[in-house]
């Protein structure tokens, strides 16, 4: 009779990949964390008792300690911030203050804020069982575009909990709330969870959704607690106190326990010398994973795109073709029915599903229980996110294996070689910025239309009666009675998108399905020539489309969903002029400037680029007018080197942009694409060589300004990983391709180095 196999500990895993030749190489660095025991408090004095029975009845017979602190904050009434790691009970933080204010006065209300409609409805069946628990009548509710209109009533009415999203409290609660009385009236909690994901744009646009949102709260008497829950960032008192304009106590101190974490940084074999070009990274993945399964160790892979998801799901399901029934290798993004996903997060939680391949949509809280591994496939662009996608594996205590697979990509490869960034550095700040005046002056029509203005009503922390003036000056407000009233028949909050700082956007229609057109998104027009151009691929929720037919006079962008290996890159001619110097300061050879740019771009050719190999796959001309923006920006202007000519200095130029528009991200918690790096060998404001860092959003989110600050760390760690590349002449990895030798590598080091000096 042949014996079981037994199935290796993740120890022994570990150890055994680390010893195979074919391996070794490839592993460039090992770590492990070792794991912590719990601290408990006990359950506190006043809570109800049928709270009490709904924990004892899942096994709770005490808290963890930062549960318990929540507890004692919230219900003393301070408004709190608690910030602790994936799968440490965050839930729990809020639930209890929550349902004990509903249990203490049958009138009390609550209004929970999720970034996602998928974690509402993923955290709305985990209330529901407790409440179920509790033998307790406690109504509570979704509300967003999939309620039902028979179901939207009775929610008005009678819901204790209403749990929504900030798109939908923008334009379907606040502009109507006269429908939501018995809300507003008595709104005892304000729950915000997942932070850490109001940032940018986004972010600034929901402070503002936050003071409308207490400003009717007060209008009808009550003054809600703010709960707020946050994955690891560097600034979250800051950030909730910027976003809700009030003070927070922070709870930091994470009581859940943790178990032990194998961290492996994998890096494929080089497979074009000159071009620093690697093996995919997909393919790496695939093996790694393939690995696991067959060693029944249950694993997340993460990937950036529903295309690169679609592609490791198809690799891994050749090894189980010949079973008709198997669903233990599953996809899970984006564009999957709500049904489907429910069904996939219970075949993680039951162990039946052994692999699951995601976008980032189950990197946050969604409850997919106990995971022993999880593979990154490449950076995924910041620290919080990085330790986001590590928490899902080893959820319960037990031992877990990460695996961060880089690509040939200058954040991936600098990681790579320097693993104590992702260890010994504190992750991100986020960053929001509410003065934003385009975005300032679009919440305040949504408040004016919300409730009139007294005549000296601040507005949050703003003063803003010379706007409110100047709306009355447009025909938009009418002073009456000390107050300045609503006039317009326009409906304010539906012009404005939470995503975009400008108003003139361009919106996105789905073409994919016959007869059917769908609209999917919206983005400003400064943005939209180079990303929504005919021809383009737009990715949306990880689904790519190509762009059809561009109408720039309406204002639409036709798209038709394809699965293409290609993205696309167009070149912007940028004209930029100086408007306003808010900061100088002079050193050595060099100048740093901040303050308001005018950007005049007119896209010029797109060229279509292979995914992992970057390759230039082809091209074609982009025919739209010019178009004016204002935003912030930082400058840095230097002497010319006396012995370079001036195509010398265009080369280096444009291979240190590259690099140092690579590298921002690691200083600034944002995209690639919400900044632009410009070189000037002569700009016309300083007539020296300059490079602008400037924010791509209208007006500007700050992200400019930070740079400002951090010229010289930033520089300097620029230089050390074009000198580090291994390459000859510049790579992707580096300054991208270059077709002058090294020369012209040997000049962006001996450029960037002087400037941090």
């Amino acid at each position: 009779m042949e014996l079981l196999k037994k199935r290796k500990t993740i120890s022994e895993l570990v150890n055994e990949w680390l010893a195979d030749p074919g391996m070794k190489d490839r592993i460039m660095h090992h770590r492990v964390i070792e794991g912590k025991e719990a601290r408990y408090a006990s359950f506190p004095e006043n809570l109800h008792p049928s709270i009490r029975k709904a924990l004892e009845s899942r096994g709770i017979g005490s808290l963890y300690t930062h549960q318990r602190e929540a507890f004692d904050l919230a219900t003393s009434g301070r408004s709190i911030t608690a910030v602790t790691p994936t799968a440490s009970g965050k839930s729990l933080c809020y639930h209890l203050p929550v349902l004990q204010s509903v249990l203490e006065d049958r009138a009390a209300r609550s209004l929970y804020l999720f970034p996602t409609k998928a974690l509402a409805q993923d955290q709305m069946a985990d209330l529901h069982s407790l409440i179920e628990a509790s033998g307790e009548d406690i109504l509570s509710h979704t509300y967003d575009g999939d309620t039902s209109p028979g179901i939207r009533q009775k929610v008005r009415k009678s819901g204790h909990i209403i749990m929504t999203n900030p798109d939908m409290l923008h334009s379907g609660i606040l502009p109507h709330h006269t429908k939501w009385v018995s809300l507003f009236e008595n709104l005892k909690y304000i729950v915000i969870d997942e932070l850490h994901t109001y940032k940018g744009v986004f972010g600034s646009h929901v402070a503002h959704v936050l003071r409308r949102l207490i400003r009717i709260a007060r209008y009808y008497g009550s003054d809600p607690v703010i709960i707020c829950t946050s994955a690891t960032i560097a600034n979250p008192k800051e950030l909730a106190e910027e976003l809700a304009n009030r003070e927070m106590a922070l709870i930091a101190d994470n009581g859940a326990p943790a178990g032990k974490k194998h961290f492996i940084f994998y890096n494929p074999p080089v497979t074009h010398q000159t071009f620093g070009i690697r093996r995919s990274a997909v393919l790496e993945v695939r093996d790694l994973a393939r690995r696991l399964y067959e060693e029944e160790v249950q694993t997340i892979v993460f990937a950036k795109s529903r295309v690169r998801v679609e592609m490791i799901v198809t690799y891994m399901k050749e090894m189980t073709k010949k079973k008709l029934t198997d669903k233990t290798i599953r996809g899970y993004r984006g564009g999957y029915l709500p049904s489907e996903r429910r069904e996939i997060e219970r075949g993680l939680r039951s162990g039946e599903i052994r692999t699951v391949v995601s976008t980032n949509a189950l990197e946050l809280g969604v409850d997919i229980g106990q995971l022993q591994a999880c593979i990154m496939t490449g950076y995924p662009g910041n620290i919080a996110s990085a330790w986001q996608q590590a928490g899902r594996a080893g959820r319960r205590q037990e031992e877990a294996l990460i695996i961060y697979v880089a690509q040939s990509m200058p954040l991936d490869q600098y990681v790579i070689e320097h693993p104590d960034y992702l260890f010994g550095q504190s992750p991100e700040e986020a960053r929001i910025h509410p003065d934003n005046l385009l975005i300032l002056m679009d919440h305040l029509k949504c408040a004016s239309f919300e409730l009139p203005f007294r005549l000296d009503e601040p507005y949050g922390e703003f003063e803003v009666q010379e706007l409110l003036a100047y709306l009355a000056e447009e025909g938009i407000l009418v002073e009456a009675g000390g107050k300045w009233h609503w006039m317009s028949e326009r409906f304010p909050a539906s012009e404005v998108s939470l995503r975009s700082a400008s108003q003139e956007n361009v919106i996105i229609i789905d073409k994919s399905v016959p007869r059917d057109t769908t609209v999917i998104g919206e983005m400003d027009r400064f943005s939209a020539m180079t990303l929504l151009h005919e021809e383009a691929i737009y990715i949306h929720q990880g689904t790519q489309y190509q762009v059809e037919e561009l109408d720039w006079e309406e204002k639409k962008a036709y798209v038709r969903e394809v699965d293409v290996d290609y993205f696309t890159d167009a070149n912007l001619a940028v004209e930029l002029k100086v408007i306003s110097e808010d900061e100088t300061e002079s050193l050595a050879g060099r100048t740093a400037s901040f303050g308001d740019i005018a950007v005049l771009a007119m896209p010029t050719i797109f060229k279509k680029i292979r995914f992992d190999t970057h390759d230039n796959i082809g091209s074609g001309p982009i025919t739209l007018p010019a178009e004016e923006m204002h935003t912030s920006s930082a400058w840095l202007s230097f002497d010319r080197p006396a012995d370079w000519s001036e195509s010398d200095l265009t080369d280096t130029m444009t291979g240190a942009a590259y690099a140092m528009h690579s590298f921002i991200p690691l200083f600034v918690s944002c995209d690639r694409a919400d900044i632009h790096v410009v070189p000037q060998v002569k700009a016309v404001h300083t007539g020296m060589p300059t490079f602008f860092v400037y924010d791509s959003t209208p007006g500007g989110i700050g992200l400019s300004k930070r740079v400002h600050g951090m010229w010289e760390n930033l520089l300097a760690r620029t230089a050390q990983h074009v000198e580090a590349c291994p390459c000859e002449s510049g790579c992707p990895v580096c300054i991208g391709a270059q077709e002058s030798g090294g020369r012209v590598k040997r000049r962006v080091t001996e450029l960037l180095g002087k400037l941090s000096g």
